[in-house]
């Protein structure tokens, strides 16, 4: 009898943690974001610099924890050959997965979109968090995505290599 209640015991235990970890991953770190119109950056071609992009409709989401849990969607009027020409395009973007709970933004379909050619893929803005690159993918009508990404130097950083001297100097 004993036994039993012990037992029974260990899995609502278990049941409460496993709970409490699924809270914490999916909903506890987050927070909506506000924006304030000009924070959709786009890195020129020309000057090497972000410029505020068109973008309409901002939603996202942030969180304290870590840089990579950043997510955007909006639109924007600006056309991919404009921006193709104008701005530098991202190599190697991949979207990373956002809580179901934020539902505009679908890491599959922004990846397989970058991958069919149907959405390119810029740089917003360079080291946007130390070794971490702020992406912005756009569909060719209008609807853009963008999420925070590691570049050569987090990946660098992050796996324990020594960084080199083109890696900004991380803060204690």
């Amino acid at each position: 009898m004993n036994g039993r209640l012990v037992a029974g015991g260990i899995v609502l235990v278990a049941l409460a943690l496993g709970a409490a970890m699924y809270w914490l991953q999916v909903y506890a770190f987050y927070h909506r974001v506000t924006f304030q119109g000009d924070e959709m950056r786009l890195t020129a071609l020309v000057t090497d610099a972000p410029e505020p992009m068109l973008a309409q409709g901002l939603t996202g989401i942030d969180s304290d924890s870590s840089p990579l849990r950043f997510r955007a969607c909006f639109t924007t009027p600006m056309s991919l050959p404009m921006l193709t020409e104008t701005y530098r395009i991202y190599d190697g973007a991949v979207p990373n997965i956002a809580p179901r709970w934020f539902g505009c933004f679908d890491a599959n379909t922004i990846g397989d979109g970058l991958e069919s050619g149907a959405a390119i893929a810029f740089l917003g803005e360079k080291n946007v968090d130390n070794g971490v690159d702020r992406v912005v993918a756009v569909f060719g009508d209008g609807r853009a995505f963008a999420w925070h990404q590691l570049n050569n130097c987090g990946e660098t950083a992050y796996d324990g290599s020594p960084v080199g001297e083109a890696c900004p100097a991380r803060e204690e």
